[in-house]
């Protein structure tokens, strides 16, 4: 397969075709001599190859291996996405993690809000975006750090997560997980663009939708209450 496709190369320059008219094929035969490298590595050799190097899908190189379909989760293939949504349900910020971990999109993320908001003060974290540096960090950046430890709690950790305004702050942190199946509502299930840039155009247009969404039951809700204050007692308001 490699040498056909060095001979349809050869064949194209000869014929003084334009570069981009070789370019696929040129990108995927650099895919077909890295697969073929990595088969004889893994099973001739018995390599072990690094999670970096595995490309899985040849038409997105940028998917990520999400979930690998064990018993009772399906396979999922994807790029994770870091979203910041404040108290009303708008998403502040996102941010695409092309080869980042949460533990390393954590800070950034943060301090980027923060530059965008100056009144945003306080934030509820998953316990995956955890690491006693990037805790260290935040509380220098916050006003309340609401990051859960992971591990064993020592004596400080339990008093600082027991505390009232800590429970409370943890309380309304589910709410993001609506916010990100509003985004899958939104667009973000199944990205119909190809390459990185369309991936990260369709995740801004879904963010942007999803607060116009949102942006609209505040306004819905506010006239219906404006409706039902108006008329007069023993009428109802159709909604």
């Amino acid at each position: 397969m490699v040498r056909r496709a060095d001979n349809l190369l050869c064949e194209l320059v000869a014929a003084g075709a334009p570069a981009w008219r070789f370019e696929r094929i040129s990108r995927y035969k650099a895919h077909a001599i890295r697969q073929v490298d990595q088969i004889r590595r893994r099973i001739v050799y018995g390599e072990v190859i690094p999670q970096e190097e595995k490309v899985f899908s040849v038409f997105e190189p940028h998917t990520c291996w999400i979930a690998k379909g064990k018993a009772g989760v399906v396979v999922e293939f994807e790029v994770p996405v870091c979203i910041v949504e404040d108290q009303y349900q708008f998403i502040l910020n996102h941010r695409v993690m092309w080869e980042e971990s949460d533990v390393d999109v954590c800070v950034p993320i943060i301090e980027e809000t923060t530059q965008m908001y100056t009144e945003f003060k306080a934030c509820s974290f998953d316990q995956g975006f955890y690491s006693p540096k990037n805790s260290k960090r935040l509380d220098e950046v916050l006003e309340g750090n609401y990051m859960p430890k992971k591990g064993k709690l020592g004596k400080e950790d339990r008093k600082r997560q027991e505390a009232e305004d800590f429970i409370e702050a943890r309380k309304q942190h589910p709410a993001v997980e609506s916010a990100i199946n509003g985004l899958n509502h939104e667009g973000c299930d199944k990205v119909r663009v190809h390459g990185k840039e369309g991936f990260a155009r369709s995740v801004a247009l879904s963010v942007l939708a999803a607060n116009i969404h949102r942006l609209g039951v505040l306004v819905r809700n506010r006239e219906r209450e404006k409706e039902r204050k108006r008329l007069k007692p023993g009428f109802l308001v159709a909604a």
